[in-house]
């Protein structure tokens, strides 16, 4: 999958070519809706429920894991922005050592604090599970823009503005897309200064554009379309031709 960084003007046939994923009838869609409507945030809390029945046991499997290997907490609550002046705590099972002064995205100097239960949670996405209570309190959907940190949308409030018109999303266009991409960049972070720096200049923007893509395209094709991409790249690591994910963002960096 080739990365363009300036998808607006990228050419429908460009991407065609760029890779298996196919993104051209995307950018010549347009959306049927803008934000959540009452039909996506039923559907959201029709699915959430349907899922927590069977994947209860799992989250409880996994807390008792967590308790034996890891100790308390069990969670992380990471401090997210649903909208412009909306702050809400994102939750996610705990999967690095407690560092109460870590801040920011996760470069290959944080490695050291991944868990190795934890390293199995993030590979399989299973430590995002309890973001399905998230979706229930209506902070979160299931499809939309990873939710950002609050000095994010403070340093870029007019393209933020624009992306969080949409609820937050577990998974999106922009994570579906762009984290392999990303995991390769901030592997080669050896630093917290080259962590940030990579951060802002590399990924932020590019994700800041992918959810613009988004938010002016978003339907209910598009949302399957993401979830079911999301759902194959975790089983198949290597699915429509992605290299496997060795690594994905920090505890603190938007995932």
């Amino acid at each position: 999958m080739t990365i363009h960084h300036d998808w607006d003007r990228t050419d429908g046939h460009k991407l065609v070519s760029a890779g298996p994923l196919g993104l051209a009838w995307l950018l010549r869609g347009r959306s049927s809706s803008n934000g959540m409507t009452v039909r996506k945030r039923a559907s959201d809390i029709t699915f959430a429920l349907l899922l927590l029945i069977p994947l209860s046991v799992v989250m409880l499997i996994v807390a008792a894991v967590l308790l034996l290997t890891q100790g308390r907490p069990l969670f992380y609550v990471a401090p997210r922005m649903r909208a412009p002046g909306q702050p809400f705590n994102l939750l996610k099972f705990r999967t690095m050592l407690r560092d109460e002064g870590d801040s920011g995205a996760t470069g290959a100097h944080k490695n050291w604090q991944i868990t190795r239960v934890g390293r199995v949670l993030r590979r399989t996405r299973i430590d995002e599970l309890p973001q399905l209570f998230n979706i229930l309190r209506g902070d979160m959907s299931f499809v939309g823009p990873r939710p950002p940190l609050r000095e994010y949308v403070e340093r870029f409030p007019k393209q933020y503005s624009a992306v969080l018109v949409n609820r937050p999303g577990v998974t999106g266009l922009a994570t579906m897309i762009y984290h392999a991409h990303e995991d390769r960049i901030m592997a080669s972070c050896q630093t917290a200064e080259a962590t940030e720096a990579a951060y802002y200049r590399r990924c932020l923007p590019t994700k800041l554009r992918l959810d613009l893509i988004y938010q002016r395209r978003n339907n209910l094709r598009v949302d399957l379309w993401i979830i079911m991409n999301t759902v194959m790249t975790v089983i198949l690591p290597n699915w429509q031709g992605r290299r496997p994910c060795r690594r994905r963002n920090g505890e603190r960096g938007e995932g």
